[in-house]
């Protein structure tokens, strides 16, 4: 028996499309990671880019769980001499772009290199209900089905 390898012309990448109203980040982030990768497909094969197109709405009705909204700080450096900066994940969800969050957090479950900055390309988020991939028909993916700790209300 063979070993099977995926050839990229061979790939055929699906449109999906996730409302992240109401659901846990990181449960979030991991099935994103998942199929943005293809580990999700018998034909998995991990050199190739062989994942789904993935559009995720209402970013910023994410949920986290436990006091992460105030306790989790990000910290970065402008490069500038004392130019650390700081900033709660509550503060990033409530500030100007909300669909970071989302965004980093996947982008932190990808192994790094050129293949990641590749798939995060076919990752898209907005921060409301709107989204201009209509023409690409992406197939619902409902998250909160899947496992009852996937979302939280309330």
């Amino acid at each position: 028996m063979k070993t099977f390898n995926l050839k990229p012309a061979e790939v055929d990448k699906k449109w999906v499309l996730i409302d992240a109203d109401g659901l846990v980040l990181g449960r979030l982030a991991s099935i994103i990671a998942t199929r943005l990768r293809g580990k999700h497909l018998a034909t998995y094969t991990p050199h190739v880019d062989c994942g789904d197109n993935i559009v995720v709405i209402n970013a910023e009705k994410v949920r986290l769980t436990g006091n992460k909204l105030a306790d989790k700080v990000f910290h970065w450096h402008t490069g500038y001499p004392g130019g650390i900066k700081q900033a709660t994940i509550g503060q990033r969800l409530g500030g100007k772009h909300p669909e970071r969050v989302i965004e980093k957090a996947v982008e932190r479950m990808i192994t790094r290199g050129p293949l990641q900055r590749k798939q995060m390309k076919n990752l898209k988020v907005y921060a409301g209900g709107a989204h201009p991939h209509e023409a690409q028909q992406p197939v619902k993916l409902d998250i909160a089905a899947m496992n009852r700790k996937n979302s939280r209300i309330g």
